[in-house]
């Protein structure tokens, strides 16, 4: 039952993080396909506005990180765990859930249909928006990193805490 909650309760979070990146989403550029990235950038309108892929990468890591703690801490203290199959395993299983629900729910069903997400300048490219490809392949990438960072999640509950 914790499982269950637990899930939900990253979903719901998920969720939360998306609709605050919805207020302002050239900060969410890469998470475009490239084709409507490049057009943006193209355009007059955006020119200072983009963030550079050294930022992409800054928030990147810095959410892995902050995702590393949290799930570390939680799994330890919250569950129990002590092992690394314990931490690794239950952490891929949650990653794995929120992920699915990223790339269907919040990917192809809102994001893909949802014109506050369509830049202007590009609203002709609906077949680009439409694109979800693109984003069942961001998830079976997010598969692999979670693969790296839930293996730091089982280290730090098997050595650390």
């Amino acid at each position: 039952m914790i499982f269950v909650i637990e899930a939900i309760a990253l979903c719901a979070l998920f969720t939360l993080m998306v609709i605050m990146m919805a207020k302002d989403p050239i900060k969410t550029l890469y998470n475009y396909p490239p084709k409507i990235q490049e057009r943006v950038k193209s355009l007059p309108q955006y020119q200072g506005k983009i963030p550079t892929q050294k930022n992409k990468l800054a928030a990147k890591l810095t959410a892995s990180v902050l995702f590393i703690v949290i799930l570390s801490l939680v799994l330890r203290y919250i569950n129990g765990y002590t092992t690394f199959i314990e931490g690794f395993g239950y952490g891929f299983l949650l990653w794995t859930i929120v992920n699915a629900y990223d790339a269907v729910v919040l990917d192809i069903c809102w994001f893909c249909h949802d014109p506050r997400f369509v830049f202007e300048g590009t609203e002709d490219m609906a077949d680009e928006y439409h694109n979800y490809w693109f984003h069942i392949k961001g998830s079976l990438i997010g598969e692999g990193i979670a693969l790296v960072i839930c293996a730091v999640v089982g280290l730090i509950i098997q050595f650390v805490l």
